[in-house]
This record gives C-alpha cells, structure tokens and sequence, in this order.
C-alpha cells in the first residue's frame, strides 16, 4: 500500500502563517501536520508515501515528491492527478492540512471494499465555535441503504433512513478501486466540457466533485464511519483547536 498527500495549495486563509512554509509544515504542539500523518502511516507499515507539491519545498526525508506544475490553474482533483501514475493498486490519499488518530487509520487499513471514504457522523459539534470556518462549509456526506449517496456542501436528509456525515479528506482505493478512479478522470479529461458537479469546471474541480461522478456511474462508494479523533485545519481557529486536541 502507499500513501499519495496532497500538498500543493496556497492556504489563503492561514497566509500570515504560510508564507514562506506549506500549510502542511505548521507546528502542532512539536511536529508538523505532516511529521504527524508520516509517523503515523509508518508506524502502521506503509512506507511508500508520495507528497504531490507546488512551488514550495518540504526537506521531509525519506518520502517521494511530485512537483504540480499547474497547481495555480486548477484545485484539488487536478493536484491529485498530478500523480495519476502512481495511483495503481492499494492506495490511499490524504489532504495535507487533516490530523487523525491511529484508529481512523487503522479503520482504513480494515475497508475491504473498492472505494471508501471515512465519515464523521458526531460532525456537528466541531462546529460551535468555529466562526471562520461555518458548518456551511463542512462537505457533507449522504449516507443511504449503508452507501453514499451525495457529497458536498449544506446537505440536509429528506427521510428518516438518510444519515448525513462528513468527509474527513481521506480515501482508501483496493486496485480496482484505483484503476476506476483513474480511467473515469482520464475519459472525462479528454470528453468534458462545462460545469462539473459543484465546480465551474473539471480543472477547477475537487475531489468531492469526483466522487460525486462516480457515485453519478453507479460505482459504490461506501461510507467507514469513523471512530476516533481528527481535525482539519483551514484557519487560525482550527489551528488553536489542533493544538488543544493533539498533544
């Protein structure tokens, strides 16, 4: 198995911070996010770990680099198919700015199926005190008949038998899962045009907006629900919270 992080956006809303550093470098209490997520998967048996990167450099030894030529031009999916070559075989990708216990990780390691994303269905309560980042932004995940159904932003059930979560900013793909995730992208990279699920376009895409199309395929897309501890960290808000959740 490997590891492919995703680490080449500008984290505009932490630029006092991240300057001169990528957002994956901010201290936590000692370690970096990233120091963090690495020990964590080697201690855990994976070794093989990629960083697809912008224009900024880490000095993380022991760990592959992929440069995002374009990462200026596009979003998230566009970053992680920078390294489209290495996704192949048991995989999974991980945001760069997310920390997470060792039994979410573990959790994954377990997923048997194709394609699974974990999901935090106690999400609410992350959202008390976060006035810069609001529940409105959390990327909500549908859960129907033990399946996801819909993943993006301001989702609200309809019926009692709908669960709704949200997405951590991981993904655990099996080889098949791989070689679904990475085929369907390339047909629509040479066939799409227009608007692409949430985003204007499949440059500007995120990988929600991915998942969403394979959902859309009729590929199954399954829910890990999650227990354990984890946080992203997208303003100066969540980085204080980061430092009081993990010492």
């Amino acid at each position: 198995m490997k590891v492919v992080i995703i680490s080449a956006g500008d984290a505009s809303r932490l630029s006092q911070l991240t300057k001169e550093k990528p957002k994956g470098l901010l201290d936590i209490n000692g370690k970096t996010i990233l120091d963090r997520q690495i020990s964590l998967f080697r201690s855990n048996g994976i070794d093989d770990i990629i960083i697809i990167r912008g224009t900024q450099s880490f000095g993380i030894k022991n760990v592959s680099y992929i440069r995002d030529e374009h990462c200026e031009q596009h979003d998230v999916l566009g970053s992680l198919m920078a390294a489209k070559d290495e996704i192949e075989g048991k995989v999974i990708t991980s945001y760069s700015d997310i920390l997470f216990d060792e039994s979410i990780l573990r959790q994954l390691l377990e997923f048997s199926g194709d394609i699974g994303i974990p999901i935090d269905l106690d999400w609410e309560k992350s959202y008390g005190d976060r006035t810069q980042h609001p529940r409105s932004e959390a990327d909500n995940v549908l859960i129907k008949n033990k399946k996801i159904i819909r993943i993006e932003k301001g989702i609200e059930k309809t019926t009692e038998d709908e669960i709704v979560g949200e997405f951590l900013g991981l993904m655990t793909l099996s080889k098949k899962g791989s070689e679904i995730f990475v085929e369907n992208y390339l047909k629509l990279l040479h066939t799409h045009q227009g608007s692409f699920h949430r985003s204007a376009s499949l440059k500007k895409a995120y990988l929600t907006d991915m998942i969403q199309e394979l959902i859309d395929l009729g590929y199954d897309v399954y829910p890990i629900i999650i227990r354990g501890k984890w946080c992203e960290i997208d303003t100066p808000q969540d980085l204080e919270r980061a430092r009081k959740l993990f010492s």
